[in-house]
């Protein structure tokens, strides 16, 4: 089954970047001409009315207060005598900045009034303002700014909220990511994405679902995680150094995805809904969303499902694609309860599946191989499932503050495999291969003085295996881990915020001949922020993670695989990381550097002798980013410039299945104005990606802009219009982690050519 590819440089093409630069960044001043002459007070406003991801802990007053400023943006000032001895409730959830203050002084007694971008707690005079001097004995807290929407420290993070969300309005996992030009999507089609951070493949992140972790090594030409992005809520990158409580076999970080919760569309006990239907102009595809949740005395529900069904698409150059129709499925399932107490009980269902015809390698659209029985295309279906039950205290006291989970996620594809029959006629059996993890989590927070401490225990019961109508070709690996782990978060200095932890894991691993071994290991992380001014902020960072024993992909296994007398190698990481932030009146910048190196990561192939083939990964570069935000309105350019290698050569996207895949230069460029008179959101986002040499392959350069407008009128404020144009000068082009684009035998997945999205939702 395994396939020999070789390199060709693509041949000169006609170099029209500056034109398209020039042209694109006209559109985007275009739509924002006049907005950047608003006043500094109406940008303080706009911090203090916009919704933002909290997560507060109970603890003491002066330290959540703190805390609130940092992810509010805004100013605090606190008497003294209010200060002493007093605590806070918890903050969690996507709130404005008045709804999280009212929410974390419930049962002080506090008043509070926001005026100014100032935050004024307790008794103080009414005409108090920015320029106001504080009440006697009163603490003021700085401004503080950051640039994400988390309380841990990190080094290089993205997150993206609900309102950053319903704003891209995304179809795919790309469109999730396609602000952010450290992180990179390949393939055209939801059935073969995967995501790639600072150049490393997700599976060797921490990456989990509603906290419950996923095992998706299933078949390298589909995606390996399916997400229906409609579903979520929001979504926390940490690249290249993730927190000890990220869960184990965090390599190269940890992606966490969280789906939608009925407190985040109710605020009181009642009942509401939603329909929603979009139409894609180039594929003709029309996908129906439908929703209901409730929340009466402590109990609550909520279910959404989705639809959608189409036609291939057309490429930029008028082709045909075939094997990208739509047939996607997916669905979410929630109940909880809420005692008085406090204590909280949800459990969770969410379900993916695609169903399709799709090319023979779902993540290419032809490879020619010599091999006359493999047919075009043939049938996949995927499926993904994940079900997760959780307990939490949303009153938390002193030093309890306790999370216990427990959780199944499982992912499935079904294809026919072909062989040669004779005389190169093809025929073909039954073949599914599937991923399963049983795995959970108990841990406490322990709030400090100055910070937080958690610690915890956590296992995964993994197993992947083949099942095929060839019973001889069977085969499964297995892996059982059990873990304990720490990480603090703390502020030492009003200046200062620290992170570190560490984690012991112990593996015990099953191979496809019923070999077992065990091994142990420990990984350990910090990280630092340090504001040399009120404006500058310098960050650092590094880690060392112990993965023990990955698993195999599922269409690869062979019960007949040589694992020797010591089995795999052990897979470890070291990663460091370095940065600066600029914040001033709205106007933000950063640029970080970073190296990630992975040592024996295992991706084996089929051969009697590849069980334990290995190779050492690493990927190095940096990411620059600028920014200005305006009451109503954001513009945002991010650089980054990512390297890969694969035992020391540039790294291919065939070896690099399961690691890692060419970058290159990524720009992305994204803005947005609200005309809040009109109910009317416009915006724009572009991605650039010049052309980059790699040892003897060139990748093509390619420039996409994408614009939209979103209408949520007056008279009707339950409904919301929208109307998008994708890859508005229709370039034919396959994005840069698209499998195969160096290989002269392979023709890659391009992406949709010039396509229009109308789409309504109605709420009630």
């Amino acid at each position: 089954m395994t396939l020999t590819r070789f390199s060709a440089e693509r041949g000169p093409r006609e170099r029209a970047l500056p034109r398209r630069l020039l042209t694109t960044t006209a559109c985007a001043l275009t739509l924002l001409t006049g907005t950047t002459a608003l006043p500094a007070m109406a940008q303080v406003a706009g911090e203090a009315a916009a919704s933002r991801s909290y997560d507060i802990p109970a603890q003491p007053l002066a330290n959540a207060l703190r805390t609130f400023g940092r992810q509010s943006g805004l100013q605090v000032s606190l008497p003294a005598e209010a200060a002493r001895g007093g605590s806070s409730a918890r903050v969690s959830g996507t709130l404005s900045a008045e709804a999280a203050l009212s929410q974390l002084l419930a049962g002080t007694g506090l008043s509070y009034r926001i005026s100014n971008g100032v935050v004024v707690v307790g008794a103080q005079p009414p005409a108090a303002t920015n320029d106001a001097a504080p009440a006697d004995g009163a603490t003021v807290l700085d401004k503080i700014h950051v640039t994400g929407e988390r309380t841990a420290t990190s080094v290089s993070s993205v997150n993206i909220g609900a309102e950053q969300l319903e704003a891209r309005n995304p179809d795919s996992i790309a469109d999730v990511f396609r602000d952010e030009a450290g992180v990179s999507v390949g393939s055209s089609i939801p059935t073969s994405q995967k995501v790639y951070v600072n150049g490393l493949e997700e599976t060797t992140l921490a990456v989990t679902i509603d906290g419950s972790r996923q095992n998706n090594r299933v078949f390298h030409h589909n995606a390996t995680n399916l997400i229906d992005p409609s579903l979520l809520k929001a979504v926390d990158v940490d690249a290249g150094i993730a927190p000890a409580d990220a869960g184990p076999g965090a390599l190269a970080g940890s992606i966490a995805y969280e789906t939608k919760d009925v407190k985040d569309l109710l605020s009181e006990d009642g009942f509401g809904g939603m329909v929603s239907e979009t139409y894609n102009s180039n594929s003709r595809t029309f996908t129906t969303g439908l929703g209901g949740w409730g929340m009466q005395d402590g109990f609550e529900f909520l279910g959404f499902l989705n639809y959608g069904k189409g036609s291939n698409y057309e490429a930029g150059n008028g082709a045909e694609v075939r094997g990208t129709e739509t047939n996607l499925l997916s669905g979410l399932g929630k109940f909880a309860y809420e005692a008085d107490s406090g204590d909280r009980f949800e459990i969770s269902h969410e379900r993916v599946r695609d169903d399709a015809e799709r090319p023979y390698r779902a993540n290419a659209s032809a490879v020619t191989t010599g091999r006359p029985w493999e047919p075009r295309y043939r049938n996949y279906k995927l499926d993904r499932d994940n079900t997760v039950f959780t307990y939490t205290d949303t009153t938390p006291e002193g030093w309890w503050d306790p999370t216990i989970r427990l959780a199944y996620s499982h992912s499935s594809v079904k294809t026919p495999i072909f062989y040669d029959a004779g005389g190169g006629v093809g025929a073909s059996y039954a073949g599914q291969g599937e991923s399963g993890s049983l795995n959970g989590k108990v841990e406490n927070k322990f709030t400090l003085e100055n910070g937080t401490v958690v610690a915890g225990l956590d296992f995964y019961s993994d197993r992947i295996e083949l099942d095929t109508a060839v019973n001889t070709e069977d085969a499964r690996e297995r892996a059982r881990n059990v873990g304990i782990y720490s990480q603090a978060r703390l502020e030492p200095l009003d200046a200062m915020r620290l992170s570190f932890g560490g984690r012991a894991d112990k593996q015990w691993f099953e191979g496809t001949t019923g070999q077992e071994w065990d091994h142990q290991g420990l990984s350990g992380n910090a990280s630092v922020e340090y504001d040399l001014t009120s404006f500058l902020t310098a960050k650092a960072g590094a880690s060392h993670v112990w993965a023990g024993i990955p698993l195999a992909e599922a269409f690869i296994m062979n019960p007949a695989w040589n694992y020797g007398s010591s089995g795999p190698e052990v897979t470890t990481a070291n990663n460091v990381m370095a940065g600066l932030e600029f914040h001033h009146d709205g106007y933000t910048a950063g640029a970080n550097l970073f190296r990630n190196r992975i040592s024996d990561a295992r991706v084996a192939k089929w051969a009697s002798a590849s069980a334990n083939l290995n190779y050492d990964v690493e990927t190095h570069g940096f990411e620059i980013s600028t920014g200005y935000d305006w009451i109503d309105g954001f513009i945002k350019v991010k650089y980054a410039h990512i390297e890969a290698e694969i035992d020391g050569k540039p790294a291919d996207s065939d070896t690099g299945n399961y690691l890692t895949t060419p970058v290159g230069n990524i720009i992305t460029v994204s803005a947005a104005h609200i005309f809040a008179d009109w109910g009317l959101r416009i915006g724009t986002d572009m991605e650039f990606a010049p052309e980059y040499k790699d040892g003897a392959t060139t990748y093509a350069s390619y420039q996409v802009v994408n614009l939209y407008t979103e209408w949520k009128p007056e008279q009707l404020p339950h409904m919301t219009f929208r109307a998008e144009v994708q890859n508005l000068f229709n370039e034919t082009y396959a994005s840069r982690a698209t499998y195969g684009q160096e290989f002269g035998n392979v023709t890659p997945l391009y992406e949709p050519g010039r396509t229009f999205l109308l789409s309504v939702r109605a709420t009630f």
